[in-house]
């Protein structure tokens, strides 16, 4: 109730009059403030939603759009039909955020739904680079959601506000405790391996600062590290005995490639079944052994590799579909050397 209307009083902070590149999150009480950002044509940034198809949509609205088509674009609908997605490697710079909340303090202190999406959102785009220490945070709430709020119940990877505006109030929060520098792996709450599989871009990330050297133990990862190593173990094991040359299996048009083995037991079974899984837009950077790291890492490890650096491209081999469409799914989002791997079963499978 009167989200609309609170949503005005962003064209009277200097802070968004000086922004050419704002984030807004996609919630219906936003919708105004996705609106009048539109509105005067500045770049608009929107989390997809929970995260599953990337980071941010950037909506593109038509050559001319009216004032009808602007407010078309600052729905749910319109973010689907006039946006072009932004991924790690967007090289975004985002000058101002908009998030929503159930509650905030005018100290600025903020408690989310829950589900700890707007925290995690900010720190990725800290990782990305595409937040300052100084950007300002805005959050557009009812007068009945301005609570007082315990301290004590806020952590570090926790998200504060530098504004809080609402239907009869613009509210300078002057808040002085710092904002997340980056997803605080072990504390995140939103952060497991389930959560893992369904944000491809957040298991990109993950794998990036761990080859930067950066701690990026879960909450959960220490149950599930026996289960998670042992696997890794067994492939370097049986890779290092397994030092004998294989025969290309890719399709004889495809070229000349190099074939490596990654195999827990190189020999298929009877039926000699196999399901081939592609991976394209490989950057002419990107070594082999970078791709089976990844692949060790994502605990999608085929049994043969055929490399085609050349041509861009790699096809994975796997026992049976269900191997192979597991593997597509861990592996849908990562990024090597700063393109976003195409992922998807190959066209042509062959036995």
């Amino acid at each position: 109730q009167g989200a609309a209307h609170a949503a005005t009083r962003l064209l009277g902070l200097q802070e968004f009059k000086a922004a050419s590149t704002v984030k807004i999150n996609p919630d219906a009480p936003q919708r105004n403030a996705r609106f009048l950002t539109l509105e005067a044509r500045k770049t608009l940034l929107v989390p997809t939603p929970r995260l599953r198809a990337g980071l941010f949509n950037k909506i593109v609205p038509p050559s001319g759009a009216t004032k009808e088509i602007l407010r078309i674009c600052a729905t749910s609908q319109g973010i689907k039909e006039y946006s072009v997605p932004v991924g790690l490697d967007g090289k975004a710079q985002v000058d101002l955020v908009v998030v929503g909340s159930v509650a905030v303090s005018e100290k600025g202190w903020r408690i989310g739904k829950g589900e700890g999406y707007a925290d995690m959102e900010y720190a990725m785009m800290v990782s990305m680079g595409a937040v300052r220490e100084d950007t300002p945070v805005i959050t557009i709430v009812h007068d009945c959601q301005v609570v007082d709020i315990a301290e004590e119940l806020l952590d570090d990877h926790d998200l504060t506000v530098d504004y809080v505006l609402t239907p009869t109030r613009t509210i300078k929060t002057n808040c002085k405790r710092p904002k997340p520098q980056g997803i605080i792996w072990h504390k995140a709450r939103a952060v497991s391996y389930e959560m893992l599989g369904k944000i491809p871009i957040l298991k990109s990330l993950r794998y990036r600062e761990k080859q930067a050297g950066k701690d990026v133990t879960l909450q959960d990862e220490q149950s599930d590290l026996a289960n998670a190593t042992t696997p890794v173990a067994l492939n370097e094991k049986a890779r290092a005995g397994n030092t004998r040359p294989q025969a290309a299996t890719g399709p004889a048009h495809l070229g000349q490639c190099d074939v490596d083995s990654d195999s827990l037991s190189p020999r298929l079974d009877g039926s000699g079944e196999i399901t081939t899984v592609y991976v394209g837009n490989i950057p002419p950077s990107v070594r082999v052994s970078e791709l089976k790291s990844a692949l060790r890492e994502f605990h999608a490890t085929p049994f043969r590799l055929n490399w085609q650096g050349a041509q861009h491209r790699a096809f994975l081999d796997y026992r049976d579909k269900a191997t192979a469409e597991s593997a597509v799914s861990s592996l849908k989002g990562l990024s090597l050397g700063g393109n976003a791997l195409r992922v998807e079963l190959a066209k042509n499978q062959r036995n």
